[in-house]
């Protein structure tokens, strides 16, 4: 996969990547606007994460995109999280970061697709890569998560948007 997005000139692997988030856009907002937030504590095992936090994944990991664009790196350590209140705060906040992603893609520079992506913890180094594929990366890290949502709103029998093409809750395609 990576080598052709090394292939491709820096505005076609731009415009791919918004067009990318642009499709992904409605059905992450139609998720958000369905999930109450008296289900954010609901999990469907022990070991898995509640229902607010996977909400709150799907409404921020536009944010990382601007985050890795402007500054080049994440600390977990750091990193300003959005307080979760209420699920229409979690649209909004979704609708903010959402926006300035576009715009952080759409005036991206080759030298900041070019440079070293870092993602810490307390200032030690996870994981680096080049940002033009942690941009790919995280689109798909943000449609994972939203997966898993639309598993948790089945089993809390919240109707399940379209996304690909038709569910069993909207056969709209």
């Amino acid at each position: 996969m990576y080598q052709k997005l090394y292939a491709m000139e820096k505005n076609e692997l731009i415009s791919a990547y918004v067009k990318e988030l642009q499709a992904e856009y409605t059905a992450s907002k139609k998720c958000l606007e369905r999930i109450s937030e008296s289900l954010y504590e609901y999990k469907p095992h022990p070991r898995s994460t509640n229902m607010g936090y996977l909400s709150l994944l799907v409404a921020e990991i536009p944010k990382w995109l601007t985050v890795m664009i402007d500054k080049g790196e994440i600390d977990f350590a750091t990193y300003d999280h959005f307080e979760l209140t209420t699920a229409q705060d979690l649209v909004a906040h979704f609708e903010e970061n959402f926006q300035a992603a576009v715009k952080s893609l759409e005036t991206v520079t080759e030298e900041q697709l070019e440079r070293t992506f870092y993602l810490k913890n307390n200032g030690e180094v996870v994981y680096e890569i080049k940002t033009r594929d942690n941009i790919a990366e995280t689109i798909n890290h943000w449609v994972h998560h939203r997966g898993q949502l639309t598993v948790y709103m089945r089993l809390n029998d919240i109707p399940v948007p379209s996304i690909y093409g038709p569910s069993a809750d909207d056969r709209q395609f």
